[in-house]
């Protein structure tokens, strides 16, 4: 499997603080790789830094073998990066599909405003929100403004997506059906990179992990091994539920629900 892409020796600092320090890893293609660590460990701004918000320090951002290293945003999703945000931030003067027709029209295709409207519905069944095609994208629920950046994002024809958060604030059934559309992007083709707290659900989807602390990786690995990662564990000392959860075998981590 051949990487997709590759962050090398990445670095940044807000003032004296290092908020990302030295850190190289890869993502490969058909991938899903779990990006985990404390509260202000980097991981948001380690998205920051690929999708072009951030310029870094030092270090460089490779993607499907081009440099892309301190691009504009506009210009990294037309690489074939997306991304969804921890706060979701829908176009609260436009309807849903419309949302969606942003994603196509300015993503990695490019997309006339008639494909992108056509990219849109098939996208918003993809996700289920097919019915709400013409309703102000301020008037969904939380679940569903998640599914809508979710959708927004596909619709920019991704190789890589980035999903930041995705399940936070979801109760559990709506986790499951999270899970499975992550599931079945994968099975698109679309590589992705995703941070997230709810341990067993990240645990449960990732091919592999690689856990940050201050800035820097701490771990990385299969889920199993990370999992029982004693510098791992150590850092997450401060909460020993999520401990238990670290601990949990993937087997287990197949029940998002019983998450808290």
């Amino acid at each position: 499997m051949s990487a997709l892409l590759e962050i090398d020796n990445l670095s940044l600092r807000f003032g004296g603080v290092r908020a990302v320090q030295g850190l190289s890893f890869t993502v490969n293609e058909r991938e899903i790789l779990g990006l985990i660590g404390p509260n202000g460990a980097g991981k948001s701004t380690v998205f920051n830094l690929i999708d072009g918000i951030y310029p870094p320090d030092e270090g460089r951002v490779i993607f499907a073998g081009r440099d892309i290293t301190g691009e504009k945003p506009y210009r990294v999703v037309r690489h074939g990066i997306a991304r969804t945000h921890q706060i979701v931030q829908p176009l609260v003067g436009m309807s849903v599909l419309e949302n969606c027709m942003v994603g196509a029209c300015f993503g990695f295709q490019n997309q006339s405003l008639r494909r992108g409207r056509e990219t849109a519905r098939e996208v918003l069944s993809l996700v289920g929100l097919a019915d709400r095609a013409d309703s102000p994208a301020s008037q969904l629920t939380i679940a569903g403004k998640k599914r809508l950046e979710l959708a927004r994002a596909l619709c920019a024809s991704p190789m890589l997506l980035l999903l930041d958060e995705v399940l936070a604030g979801l109760n559990p059934s709506e986790v499951e059906r999270m899970i499975e559309m992550i599931r079945g992007i994968r099975e698109r083709g679309v590589a992705i990179l995703m941070i997230e707290h709810l341990m067993q659900a990240i645990m449960s989807l990732s091919d592999r992990i690689v856990v940050l602390n201050t800035g820097q990786k701490l771990a990385e690995g299969l889920p199993a091994e990370v999992a029982h990662n004693k510098s791992v564990i150590e850092a997450y000392l401060g909460d020993p539920n999520m401990v238990a959860k670290l601990g949990a075998d993937r087997n287990g981590a197949d029940q998002p629900g019983a998450a808290p």
